[in-house]
């Protein structure tokens, strides 16, 4: 039985990493800025404000806001949740990989193909998130052939160019090469399901809306509250900015899931994963796996 740590209070209130405060503060300090100038002028020059607004409208709008967000966000999660499982297939077609090629393969030969798993891996990080893609790969796997436009293409282009000379040799069958062209075509389908996702965002106009609506909402709601909430009405109007800029930055960061921000997926530690099962396949000692640092949640 696995027994996670739970957060008390205190964690859950002050904790900053991982959270989306920092992101959001600026704005919240405009809103709380502007609705506190609104209760002081009403309360200055109440003629100004002969005739109260109301929370009424504010309800109907804060409710179709929220079924917006909403929306956006369950979209938002659909893109970082199945990024998660084309790199969760990856890290098990690397793992299904390195338990066939020792045991049909030559030991060097098998070396050879079982560290490109490795680059394949690196490289595909690093075009992810618009790094050295050819330095990625030339780190794990120096002898790559990166003539093409796509270096980590051409660590797959390798192997199946690998394993097709020793089928020829009648060093493998054709039945073994087929299983093994099989797990390559399966990491070929990841890098393009990971490029899709990475090159195919959500239609713009869609967080253009929920911004505007947001900031519209949030800088009219103290017309309506000011008159019975006096000066509570920063605190309220802060609580609801925080709830929908909060929301929208999450969905900023899970839209783009292969990003470096604390929310994205942890690239590092699953290219770690496949590194550790490399390394245990080729007898190597194996790197230490990565943890998540400064989070209450192990």
């Amino acid at each position: 039985m696995i027994v996670r740590t739970r957060p008390n209070l205190l964690t859950l209130l002050f904790t900053l990493r991982g959270s989306v405060l920092p992101r959001v503060a600026p704005k919240l300090a405009g809103i709380v800025a502007v609705s506190c100038a609104l209760v002081w002028a009403e309360a200055r020059w109440p003629a100004l404000f002969p005739v109260s607004a109301g929370v009424t409208p504010f309800t109907v709008v804060g409710l179709a806001l929220s079924i917006f967000l909403s929306f956006r966000n369950n979209a938002c999660y659909e893109r970082w949740w199945e990024a998660r499982k084309h790199w969760g297939s990856l890290i098990g077609e690397v793992r299904n990989l390195a338990r066939i090629l020792p045991a049909l393969l030559p030991e060097g030969e098998a070396g050879i193909q079982l560290r490109r798993l490795s680059a394949f891996a690196h490289g595909l990080r690093a075009r992810l998130q618009d790094r050295d893609e050819a330095a990625a790969v030339r780190a794990k796997a120096p002898d790559a052939d990166l003539s093409g436009p796509h270096p980590t293409d051409a660590v797959l282009a390798a192997i199946t160019r690998d394993l097709a000379v020793l089928t020829h040799a009648g060093r493998l069958s054709d039945i073994q090469f087929g299983i093994l062209e099989a797990r390559i075509e399966a990491l070929s389908g990841v890098h393009t399901a990971c490029e899709r996702l990475a090159n195919t965002p959500l239609p713009f106009a869609y967080t253009l809306l929920v911004y505007r609506t947001a900031w519209l909402y949030c800088l009219l709601l103290p017309v309506g509250l000011a008159g019975s909430l006096g000066w509570g009405t920063p605190i309220v109007v802060a609580l609801v900015g925080y709830t929908f800029f909060g929301l929208d930055a999450l969905g900023d960061e899970l839209e783009e899931p292969f990003g470096t921000e604390p929310n994205d997926l942890p690239l590092d530690a699953m290219v770690r994963t496949v590194d550790r099962i490399v390394h245990h396949a080729l007898g190597e000692p194996m790197p230490e796996p990565l943890a998540p640092e400064g989070y209450w949640l192990r």
